[in-house]
């Protein structure tokens, strides 16, 4: 599946917004299924290579509706691309964050459970949901230093791009080596130090990587090469690659790929007990 053909299908209306900041862009949008609440959520992050002139935080609709009717609620986050005022660095980051921090203080009264929180990611979304579960790690001279504590129980990173300094070089034909210059900083000292999951490892919470093997935008490779070194430091990873499909499948319910995200997310949400 081409992106063009991805974008062919009909994608479910949004919800309506919850800001968490000031740009029209710093929004999250809440699905809420039916049934009793507190409800388990799914933290959703799309990708398009941080652009958001490439994609927005709809793309994800059809997923979102998918957990809905499976009995989670979602949390699909938008946020500032590299390409519109505010975005990159620190922007960018900064506005995950705060969508994360929005999610952990207003949960009660929104009718979830933020015990019980999984964080989906595709392509660059992949990266910003690892570096959400590992932005405790972060030193207090970066600007991305902060004290939000949502206690993801796994991280799912779907043909996510989570060593920064490598897709800077094997994924420039699909994003740009610039793209990457404007989000991490490029001008900084050490700009993957606070920027790329790889630098903050251990993230200190389950990985699971799911890649499609026709995958020409992150190949399989990138998760394998990146889970490695998260077992080597320590954390509890899982790789898969689900043969005979691409990029797009992944967020594609009612394909292999797709359905199968779906099912594992829900899988590692665990019960309301479960400690």
């Amino acid at each position: 599946m081409t992106y063009a053909d991805f974008q062919q299908l009909e994608q479910p209306a949004s919800p309506q917004a919850i800001a968490y900041g000031d740009d029209p862009l710093q929004h999250v949008n809440l699905w809420l299924p039916e049934g009793k609440d507190p409800h388990p959520v799914v933290v959703l992050i799309h990708g398009g290579c941080w652009q958001t002139s490439i994609a927005k935080a709809d793309i994800m609709n059809r997923m979102a509706d998918a957990f809905v009717r499976r009995g989670i609620a979602v949390w699909n986050v938008e946020y500032r691309g590299v390409d519109v005022a505010g975005g990159g660095y620190p922007g960018t980051f900064q506005d995950v964050a705060a969508a994360a921090d929005l999610l952990e203080s207003k949960a009660g009264e929104l009718g979830l459970d933020a015990s019980r929180a999984v964080a989906v990611g595709h392509s660059a979304g992949g990266h910003l949901a690892l570096w959400l579960a590992g932005r405790s790690r972060i030193g207090e001279e970066s600007p991305l230093y902060g004290s939000g504590t949502l206690p993801l129980r796994a991280v799912v990173s779907i043909g996510g791009l989570p060593d920064l300094e490598k897709a800077r070089v094997e994924a420039s034909g699909a994003c740009g080596a610039e793209t990457i210059d404007r989000l991490i900083g490029a001008d900084r000292e050490t700009p993957f130090s606070d920027t790329s999951p790889v630098e903050l490892l251990p993230l200190g919470v389950k990985q699971i990587m799911i890649s499609g093997e026709a995958d020409v935008i992150a190949p399989p490779t990138f998760a394998e090469s990146y889970a490695n070194k998260a077992k080597a430091s320590g954390d509890e990873t899982r790789t898969i690659t689900v043969p005979a499909q691409g990029h797009f499948e992944l967020i594609t319910p009612g394909t292999k790929a797709g359905d199968m995200v779906i099912d594992i997310a829900i899988e590692h949400l665990g019960t309301p007990h479960e400690q």
